[in-house]
C-alpha cells in the first residue's frame, strides 16, 4: 500500500509526491522502448480504469476491479477481443512494471478469448482494379509497395532511404510488429518508380537543410552516438510528411514520416471508385500478398520469413483462404 497519495489536475492518483502515476507510466513505457503509439494507447486504457472506479488509486484495487473493468468494455461498449486485451494488458504493465506488484493474482485474470476470422483477401483482378483507381501517385506507389511486400501500412510509411537495397533487390523492414527486423523483397516494377521517388526526397532534403532544418528522429539515442546521422539522407524516410511537425516526445520540429491515415483515406477513395465490395483496408493488400504467393507454389516457410510471422501457425491461415473452391472440395450438388 502506497501512502502520501496526491493527485494530478485530473483527479489521476500520483504515487509519492511525484512524480504522478501517468508519468511514471510514460516513463516505464519509454525506458522498455515501446512505441509511441502503444505509448498512447496503455496511458489512455490506465486513465480510463482509474476513471471508471471513481480515481481509486490501483494500489487499492486488484482482480475484482480489473475484471469490473473488462467487464464494462465487453457488455457496454461491446469492444472486440483485440480491444480488450489490450486494455488488460495496459493495466498488467502498470501493475508489474510501475508498481511493482508480484501478486499471484496478476496472472489469474480472465482474458478475452480471441474469435478466430479469416481474413478478407482481394483476387489479383480486384488488386489490379483497385490500384488502378488510385490517383494521387505518390498514394498509389505506397499501396502498391505494400502489395508487392507484404508490409504493412505502418512499415511502408516508416520505410527509411537505406533500407532500400536496388542492387540486392530487397527492402529491410525495421523494427516491425514484435520489434523484430526482416527482410521482404523488391519487385522489379517498383525498382524505377522508387528510383524516382528518392531522387525527388533528396532535393526535399537539400532544401530543408539549406533552410536549416533537415534532421529526421533516430531510434534509441542513435542520434547522440551518431551527431550527423540525423541530418544524413540515408536516414530519410522515403514518404516523408509534407510540412514539419513537432516530434512529441523531444518536441523538435521535424519532417515526420507520412501520416499512415492518409494512406487508409486515399484506398477508401480508390475503393470507392471499384465494383469491389469486400471490406478492404491497406491490410488486406498484405493479407492478398501472402495468399497470392501460396497460390502460385511458393512454400509456406518463405512466406512466414517475408511476412515476419513468428510461427509458422500464424502464417497457415492464409491456406484457408486460396483460390480453390471451399478448400478444393466438390460440392455433391456438382455431381449430378
Amino acid at each position: 500500500m502506497v501512502t502520501n497519495k496526491t493527485s494530478d489536475a485530473q483527479g489521476l492518483p500520483a504515487v509519492g509526491s511525484a512524480p504522478k502515476l501517468l508519468d511514471q507510466l510514460r516513463d516505464r513505457l519509454r525506458l522498455k522502448h515501446y512505441s509511441i503509439r502503444t505509448e498512447a494507447a496503455y496511458l489512455g486504457w490506465v486513465k480510463r480504469y482509474i476513471l471508471f472506479h471513481d480515481r481509486r488509486h490501483p494500489n487499492d484495487m486488484g482482480k475484482a476491479e480489473i475484471e469490473a473493468f473488462l467487464t464494462s468494455l465487453a457488455v457496454d461498449r461491446n469492444v472486440a477481443a483485440a480491444t480488450q486485451s489490450q486494455a488488460l494488458s495496459a493495466i498488467l504493465f502498470l501493475y508489474k512494471e510501475v508498481l511493482g506488484a508480484n501478486l499471484p493474482w496478476l496472472d489469474e485474470v480472465t482474458r478475452a478469448k480471441k474469435p478466430v476470422r479469416l481474413p478478407c483477401v482481394l483476387t489479383q483482378e480486384e488488386v489490379a482494379q483497385l490500384l488502378g483507381a488510385v490517383q494521387e501517385p505518390e498514394f498509389a506507389l505506397i499501396l502498391r509497395l505494400l502489395y508487392g511486400t507484404g508490409m504493412r501500412v505502418l512499415e511502408g510509411v516508416r520505410l527509411r532511404v537505406k533500407d532500400v537495397d536496388f542492387s540486392r533487390r530487397e527492402i529491410v523492414v525495421r523494427e516491425g510488429k514484435g520489434n523484430k527486423d526482416r527482410v521482404t523483397m523488391l519487385p522489379q516494377s517498383l525498382i524505377e518508380p522508387l528510383r524516382a521517388k528518392l531522387r525527388q526526397r533528396r532535393l526535399e532534403h537539400e532544401a530543408d537543410l539549406a533552410a536549416g532544418r533537415g534532421s529526421v528522429y533516430l531510434p534509441h539515442a542513435l542520434a547522440a552516438k551518431y551527431p550527423t546521422a540525423e541530418f544524413a539522407f540515408g536516414w530519410q524516410y522515403v514518404f516523408a510528411a509534407p510540412t514539419f511537425s513537432t516530434d512529441p516526445r523531444s518536441g523538435i520540429v521535424r519532417r515526420h514520416h507520412l501520416d499512415a491515415q492518409r494512406v487508409q483515406r486515399a484506398m477508401r477513395r480508390a475503393l470507392a471508385a471499384t465494383s469491389i465490395v469486400k471490406p478492404v483496408t491497406p491490410h488486406t493488400l498484405r493479407h492478398s500478398f501472402a495468399t497470392h504467393l501460396l497460390e502460385a507454389g511458393q512454400d509456406i516457410r518463405t512466406v512466414q520469413e517475408l511476412l515476419g510471422h513468428q510461427d509458422v501457425s500464424t502464417t497457415m491461415i492464409y491456406t484457408h483462404v486460396l483460390n480453390r473452391g471451399g478448400l478444393a472440395v466438390k460440392s455433391p450438388l456438382d455431381r449430378f
